[in-house]
């Protein structure tokens, strides 16, 4: 079948499509998934280039979530059968037919096709983690999100409304703020052009903002701490600059602030109830057309390279698939 793998780390030019990789069969605990769609994430891209904490052994197939159609359920899997729709975060995606755990499928909400279904796994998951159980997030707080306009940003502006939240977005150009605007963002700030330390201080009146949902990293992060609220909750959640801030420890201590990790993969396994009540609160908001996620670029699988390089050139808005 075919598959995108991974041959050698060397980012994009160690990307391959083959033919003629291994079926996968459904063993005791798993099912066999027919592939509609694969979705990537910014740890794809650091995978290839070996600087993800998760380093499989080469070749793998690349990708980490997926939506699709089960073709095949092994023993003991209960709560899925063949013919149901589902999506997953599953690792190693990229393929026509991927074999996953059955306890990290999920059947898709009723109402999305599965294209846009495709990227809902692990962008809305960690944004629901980080407001709802890291930020404890509440109506009439204001929140910060930077990368507004990308997979994860997209998702911190659509749930902080939804939490009842004034959202400023943060982004580096007018079209990705527009985008931001339309998702629900009340107020907007273009770091290419703008302070932002400056342009925050303005629109809360000198208070700063309660949360700041950072996946950026780089150097706006000492700028958005500084913008910081009496006890507000800066989040940690990744570093698509490239490069890992060095924070002034001083900061934390003269606003009264937390500095706040998020790491989503870690939770599911330590809290799995409440990883189901995220779920369970997040599909009633797709079905009730509350939540539509953003797709900003669909591929081919012949075309696997320009969809990895929209992720290294940041170009991406809201979530990047490959259709398989």
């Amino acid at each position: 079948m075919r598959a995108v793998i991974c041959r050698e780390l060397t980012g994009i030019d160690g990307l391959a499509l083959v033919d003629d990789w291994p079926e996968p069969q459904a063993g005791p605990g798993q099912v066999v998934i027919d592939v509609t769609a694969s979705a990537l994430n910014f740890p794809d891209l650091l995978m290839t280039q070996g600087l993800y904490q998760e380093k499989p052994p080469l070749p793998f197939v690349v990708g980490t979530e997926l939506s699709g159609t089960v073709t095949a359920v092994g023993e003991g899997v209960k709560h899925l059968k063949v013919g149901d729709a589902v999506v997953s975060a599953c690792g190693r995606t990229m393929a026509e037919r991927v074999a996953a755990a059955a306890m990290l499928v999920i059947p898709a909400p009723r109402n999305l096709p599965l294209e846009s279904a495709a990227g809902i796994c692990i962008t809305y998951f960690t944004t629901m983690h980080a407001l709802k159980q890291r930020a404890a997030l509440q109506p009439g707080e204001t929140l910060l999100v930077l990368g507004a306009a990308g997979g994860v940003g997209t998702t911190a502006v659509e749930l902080g409304r939804q939490m009842g939240a004034t959202v400023i977005a943060a982004a580096s150009s007018a079209e990705k703020l527009e985008l931001a605007k339309s998702l629900g963002a009340e107020h907007l700030i273009n770091y290419s052009t703008e302070d932002l330390k400056e342009r925050v201080k303005e629109i809360t009146r000198g208070k700063g903002v309660d949360v700041v949902y950072d996946p950026v990293g780089g150097a706006l992060a000492e700028a958005a701490l500084r913008s910081m609220a009496w006890k507000g909750r800066y989040l940690v959640i990744g570093f698509a600059a490239g490069d890992i801030p060095r924070i002034p420890l001083n900061l934390p201590l003269l606003k009264g602030c937390s500095v706040v990790g998020v790491f989503w993969g870690s939770f599911v396994g330590r809290e799995p109830q409440e990883q189901m009540q995220n779920v369970a609160e997040l599909w009633a908001l797709f079905e009730s057309g509350k939540l539509k996620p953003v797709v900003g670029e669909t591929h081919r699988m012949e075309g696997f390279a320009a969809a990895f390089d929209s992720l290294r050139s940041r170009r991406a808005l809201g979530k990047v698939v490959v259709l398989v």
